[in-house]
Formats: C-alpha cells, sequence, structure tokens
C-alpha cells in the first residue's frame, strides 16, 4: 500500500518527528476525543461481550455448540481480514468517510444481529459486525496522533489505550448483566445509542485527510487475508477438531502456509505491494510490531483462562465473576492514566520494563491459585496484572509511531492492531488446548492410583461418598477432574509468566529517547 505522495519510504525517519498537528478549537478537539474513544470503546468491547450470552443464545436460536461458535468466529475473521484494508482505503477514500462509514454499518448491523431469528441471519450480521468495525481501532488511533502535539502523544496513547484494553475485559461483565437483567438481545442493541451519538459528534468535529488515489494490490490483499482468515479458523478450530487429526485443519494450515509464503515473495518483489516495505525500515516501528504481537498473547490469554475458572471450577455465577474479574479493567486504566504523566519524564522503555515485571509478578501469584481461596488473590492480581499492562501498553503505543512517517501513519496503525490480534487468537488457541489437554494427563495419572483399597476410608469418613456405586464413583469423579482442572489453569499461568519475562529483553529493541530527540532537533534546525 504505497502511497503516490512524493514521500520517498525509504528516507530518514526524521519526516515523523516534523509532526504538526491539525488545527482546531479546544471544544472541537474535546467533542473529537470523546466521540473516538465512544466508538473505539463500543467496537473492543464487542470482541468479548457476547461470550458469556452464547448459553442464552444457543437455546433462543435452537442452534448445537458447535454451531454458536461461529457467531464468535465470523466477527474475529471478519475484523481480521479487513484490517489490513484500513490504510488503503483511508488514502484512497479519506479517513473521515471511512470512519464515519464503518460506524454506521456496525451500528446498523449490531441491531440486526439483536432482530436476527436464527443462527443463519446472526453468523451473517456478525461477519458485517466485524468487517464494518475493524477500522473503528486502527484510525481512532492515527487521528489521535495527527490531532495532537508530540509531546502529547503519550496522554493520547493513554487515552486510547483505556478504550482498547477497557472493552476486552468489562465486555463479559456488561454482557453478563445485559443477559440476566434483561436478555442476550440487549448484548447487541447497547450499540445503538453509541453508535449514533459517536457519528454525530464526529461528522461534526472531524476534519478530512489528503485523499491519495494508489493502486490497489488485490493479489497482496487476497494472499494477506487468506494467511489470516485460514489461521484464525484452525486456531478457533483445532482443539474442537483435534488438530491435525482432522483434515479441516490441514487445508486450513496448507492454506495458510502457501498464502503466507506468496504474500511474502510479492511484497519483496512487486513495485507497490499491498504493505509497505518502508514500515518494517523503521526500527521503533519494527520492534513495536513484535512487542505488540506479545502483549496480545499475554493479555487475552488471561482473559480467556479467568472468566472460565471461576465459573467452572469454583462454582461462581456469571455476574459474580464479571464483579471479581472488573478490577483489572480498574488497573488498566490507573496505570494508563498515570504513565500518560510519566512518560514526558521517564525514558519509555523503562515503563515498559516495569509493567513487564509487574506483569509477571502478577502471574507468579496466579500460579499460588488454590480452590480453597476466596476472591481476594483474583481481585489483588487482576488490578496489579492491569497496572502493568497499562505501563506497558501507553508508551508502546506512543514509541512504535513516533518515528514513522506520517504518510505511513494510517497502515501502520492497522498493522499494529492487526499483530495485537493475531497474537491474542494464538495466545487464546495454545492456552485452551494446554488446558484441555494437561487436564485429561493429569486426570489419568492420578486417576490410576485412586482404587477402593486406597480411597475406601478416606472417602467415606472425609468426603462422605461411597465409592461402590454408580453415583459415589461420579462424584468423586468430579472431585478429581476440579482439581487437575485447576493445576492446568497453573500450569498456563506459568507458562505466560516465562513468555512475559521473555518479552523484558526485547525493549532493548528500540531506539534510544535521546537519540530519537536529537534527530528531532537537528531536523527543526534544518528546517
Amino acid at each position: 500500500m504505497v502511497r503516490d505522495n512524493g514521500i520517498d519510504p525509504t528516507h530518514s525517519n526524521t519526516a515523523a518527528t516534523a509532526h504538526k498537528p491539525v488545527a482546531m478549537s479546544k471544544l472541537n478537539h474535546r467533542l473529537l476525543t470523546i466521540s473516538i474513544m465512544a466508538a473505539t470503546v463500543m467496537q473492543t468491547i464487542d470482541n468479548t461481550v457476547a461470550n458469556v450470552a452464547l448459553p442464552k443464545m444457543q437455546g433462543s436460536l435452537s442452534a448445537t455448540q458447535d454451531q454458536m461458535t461461529w457467531v464468535l468466529t465470523t466477527y474475529i475473521i471478519a475484523a481480521a481480514i479487513m484490517t489490513p484494508l484500513t490504510g488503503w482505503l483511508a488514502g484512497r477514500f479519506g479517513r473521515k468517510k471511512v470512519f464515519l462509514i464503518s460506524i454506521v454499518g456496525f451500528t446498523i448491523s449490531s441491531a440486526l444481529c439483536g432482530m436476527a431469528a436464527n443462527l443463519p441471519e446472526i453468523v451473517f450480521f456478525r461477519l458485517l459486525q466485524g468487517m464494518s468495525g475493524a477500522a473503528l481501532v486502527p484510525l481512532s488511533q492515527a487521528i489521535l496522533f495527527d490531532i495532537n502535539e508530540q509531546e502529547n502523544f503519550g496522554k493520547a496513547m493513554a487515552l486510547w489505550g483505556v478504550g482498547v484494553m477497557i472493552g476486552p475485559v468489562l465486555g463479559p461483565a456488561l454482557g453478563g448483566w445485559l443477559t440476566e437483567t434483561y436478555n442476550w438481545r440487549w448484548v447487541f442493541y447497547i450499540n445503538v445509542p453509541v453508535g449514533v451519538l459517536a457519528f454525530i459528534g464526529l461528522w461534526a468535529t472531524m476534519p478530512e485527510t489528503k485523499k491519495n488515489a494508489s493502486r490497489f494490490d488485490f493479489f497482496g490483499f487476497i494472499a494477506l487475508s487468506l494467511t489470516v482468515g485460514a489461521l484464525q479458523l484452525m486456531l478457533d478450530r483445532g482443539q474442537l477438531k483435534d488438530w491435525f487429526g482432522s483434515n479441516e485443519i490441514i487445508v486450513y494450515a496448507l492454506t495458510m502456509g502457501i498464502a503466507f509464503y506468496l504474500f511474502l515473495v510479492h511484497t519483496a518483489t512487486y513495485k507497490n505491494p499491498f504493505v509497505s516495505p518502508a514500515l518494517f525500515k523503521d526500527r521503533n516501528f519494527l520492534a513495536g510490531s513484535i512487542i505488540i504481537f506479545m502483549v496480545g498473547v499475554i493479555l487475552f490469554a488471561i482473559l480467556a483462562l479467568i472468566p472460565p475458572m471461576l465459573q467452572n471450577n469454583m462454582n461462581y455465577p456469571v455476574i459474580t465473576t464479571g464483579l471479581i474479574t472488573a478490577p483489572r479493567g480498574l488497573g488498566i486504566m490507573l496505570g494508563m492514566l498515570l504513565v500518560g504523566r510519566l512518560i514526558k519524564k521517564m525514558d519509555a522503555r523503562l515503563i515498559m520494563g516495569i509493567g513487564l515485571i509487574l506483569t509477571a509478578f502478577s502471574l507468579w501469584q496466579m500460579t499460588q491459585f488454590s480452590l480453597l481461596m476466596d476472591e481476594r488473590p483474583i481481585i489483588v492480581s487482576g488490578i496489579l496484572q492491569g497496572f502493568g499492562i497499562g505501563f506497558v501498553y501507553v508508551p508502546l503505543a506512543a514509541i512504535t509511531f513516533i518515528t514513522l512517517p506520517v504518510a505511513l501513519r494510517d497502515e501502520g496503525t492497522a498493522f499494529f492492531n492487526l499483530l495485537r490480534n493475531v497474537g491474542s487468537a494464538i495466545g487464546i488457541s495454545v492456552v485452551q488446548t494446554l488446558l484441555t489437554r494437561n487436564t485429561q494427563i493429569l486426570h489419568a495419572q492420578f486417576g490410576k492410583n485412586i482404587t477402593p483399597y486406597n480411597l475406601n476410608g478416606l472417602a467415606q469418613s472425609t468426603l462422605h461418598i461411597d465409592p461402590s456405586n454408580q453415583a459415589g464413583l461420579a462424584t468423586l469423579n468430579g472431585i478429581l477432574t476440579n482439581q487437575v482442572s485447576m493445576i492446568a489453569y497453573i500450569s498456563d499461568y506459568k507458562l505466560v509468566m516465562v513468555l512475559t519475562i521473555a518479552a523484558i529483553p526485547l525493549l532493548f529493541l528500540f531506539r534510544r529517547p535521546a537519540a530519537i530527540a536529537e534527530e528531532s532537533t537537528q531536523t527543526a534546525a534544518m528546517e
């Protein structure tokens, strides 16, 4: 997606440091920021808000559990495929037009999801919802960069990060409350008033960007879309289909591998490829892309593990689960707002390092979980983990783009968010697969040692179970499954903790802030 804009994408990164924000009044700036954040939160919440409503939707739509997974899968795949297209669409038709059309499409498709009468309808409308909402997060990030001074990038990214990170955390709590208080359809209807207000605010305050009629690299787009789509399908359905024991998963894997190979070759040899190679010549953007992938793996893997652990292993109801996990969002918000002030005074790499250390420590706390604990360890570790993630995400979002040329910003933010989503998909798939398999392995290992000869007295005196009949054996099996499942959860937490620690050395890939500042000063002097 190289733009025909008169800027040599291979030039020095100083083009990014000569940043001049779009001129507008303070009132318009505030209204635009509020409208952007409303659209961002609306889209990010929908990544997880429907998860807890699936059982209710399944009964209402007369669908099987396997069929209901497509309600989530179609949304994720559509958003993943359309996200890389955001940069080209913004350049071709103008950022304002693309943003407004995306909000309209997302709002209307949300209403249609709420009115769906059967499974095919809601799957199709979720597909439209994912396609429409894909541009909202990357464009909101690009707009906040454009309307703020460079020294305020930290504050702007703190605000943007709150919207991006708080949505997936609060989604299950909001979805559970709406489903229990009203019904599952309100999980989608809630987007309508937010979408209308966001559209009005953006239409009234958002400036238009210069259009750029660049040629569309159809082959590059198709190759990348097939890569991302096949990867998402493989990850979403792999555990259900026993991975490579299924021909379906083998087809997805082969499609992904071939499409990705063709995409790389095409990008390296084509004159105007879909993804600009200039993006990866910027050291900070390349480093930020690697780390945001790791953050996606770490954060969303944990978000996928906590709710089922609380509901299945500790018998917490949906609403209580939402209330217990909500403080994690508070930690994220506090961390981001604090780091928005610190980023002017401290090395961004140091702030991110502190954030990763806090996150790793919170994960160590989670490895101490047990079935006998109350809610306090969950809340404390959640707040600390959210605080750590906030310390990582804000400086990461700012330093990744500080040296990137303005002409590549739309494309860069789209790719940045695509990698975060891909990382989250891989992280969720890996931990869920390990959870299932470790539970099965541990059940077999512990179960073979349980016989009437070594358990009968203990079961009757302590657990009040009679293992001599089927009911007693079923009860005993349930207790064993619950215990080994908890051990499997702890193993996942240990894995994510190791990945978090492994991400710390990657911070040295970023250029030193002093070097960036010196280059910026030289550029200003030459101008």
